[in-house]
């Protein structure tokens, strides 16, 4: 019998007969975007679970990264990772920002803040750090350049949702955070994201620019965009919380395997777990050191053979593309450990439907690559 294929992430959904009635009350209401009730609910619902003092929702987390650029004013250049998602970088490009690389640091892959502070100029006017792969930054370094040279920052935290540390929320270090609720990532609303902001006067310009810049019926003022999320998504969100702790709690077990499973096995490194408190699995990166038996690609390519669809998070860098690699900072001698990880990260199915057998398959062939 054939084995199905696996995958890095599979969506999680809600219960059906949860849903439904919340899709029968939509459709009866007509409301199906436009900040209804169930957009309302959503936010107030991720304040509290969240730890979080304001909620903009979204209809993807890049339309709230070019939004949260515009909402701060920021321009000139922002110093940001090579080592993430295009969007990242993209949505400087949108706002017509420099974007500015800077090499990680080799154990988290997070920026590094003794780069960040060589790499300002009188031109740098903000950070846009990476929680990469749910591994907090090291927020308080980034919080001390900031104040020093007078610059904002923005966290891509993506993969940070429900991350803590003994401080709280990390969605609450910095100007502002920018969440994905993309069905790839450990809480989703099949597709959506989020700002979280400090206060209600950053909300309400935020709310504004993703509604076209409007204020009222008849006044505009700013150019925005049509960033909001409908009320489909956002019930799906309020749902999607009732089930989230049991899924973090999944995630974290198979994690604990796959840590135990490739503890003994020379070349395969897991990455430091961190403090268990808080931590969401977002991800669970290898890396694929010269003294295991296949290169990564190699690995890449043999559990693809067994039905085992693992992923090169991030490769290539965002500094390698066309539209990023004229500039000075994407140049490769320039990103050495950035670089290093590009080759070596392999990102294992990592989520809360996969069972213990399906795990099995992809520890068998990483524990005996010459197999199969």
């Amino acid at each position: 019998m054939t084995e199905r294929p696996l995958y890095v992430t599979q969506p999680q959904l809600p219960p059906l007969d949860e849903f439904l009635p919340m899709l029968e009350e939509i459709w009866h209401s007509r409301q199906l975007t436009n900040g209804g009730p169930f957009h309302e609910r959503f936010e107030q619902a991720l304040c509290e679970y969240l730890g979080v003092p304001h909620v903009c929702l979204f209809t993807n987390a890049t339309i709230a990264l070019v939004t949260a650029l515009q909402a701060l004013r920021i321009g000139g250049e922002v110093i940001t990772t090579p080592y993430s998602f295009v969007a990242t970088s993209h949505a400087l490009l949108w706002n017509g920002i420099k974007p500015v690389f800077v090499d990680v640091d080799r154990v988290t892959m997070n920026l590094d803040p003794a780069g960040i502070e060589a790499a300002i100029t009188p031109q740098t006017t903000a950070i846009l750090p990476v929680h990469c792969y749910g591994q907090p930054c090291d927020v308080a370094e980034i919080e001390r350049i900031a104040d020093t040279y007078n610059l904002r920052v923005i966290y891509d935290a993506a993969h940070a949702f429900g991350v803590r540390t003994p401080a709280g929320s990390i969605l609450n270090h910095g100007d502002l955070s920018v969440l994905s609720f993309h069905a790839t990532k450990v809480f989703n609303t099949f597709e959506g994201g989020a700002i979280i902001c400090r206060d209600a006067k950053t909300k309400q310009r935020i709310d504004q620019l993703k509604n076209f810049g409007f204020v009222d019926e008849v006044t505009v003022v700013a150019p925005g965009i049509n960033g909001k999320m409908s009320e489909f998504n956002a019930a799906l969100g309020l749902l999607q919380l009732r089930h989230i702790d049991r899924a973090l709690e999944v995630r974290e077990q198979v994690a604990q395997r796959y840590r135990a499973a490739l503890a003994g096995v020379a070349g395969l490194q897991c990455l430091p777990a961190g403090p268990s408190q808080g931590r969401n699995n977002a991800y669970f990166p290898i890396r694929v050191l010269p003294r295991y038996p296949l290169s990564r690609d190699g690995l890449y390519e043999r559990l693809q053979e067994s039905g085992i669809f693992a992923r090169r998070y991030f490769y290539p860098l965002i500094s390698s593309f066309p539209m990023y690699r004229g500039l000075p900072s994407a140049a490769a001698g320039h990103l050495p450990l950035a670089e290093q990880a590009a080759r070596e990260v392999l990102c294992l199915p990592m989520h809360a439907e996969l069972d213990p057998g399906d795990q099995q398959r992809v520890i068998d062939v990483l524990r005996d690559p010459l197999t199969r």
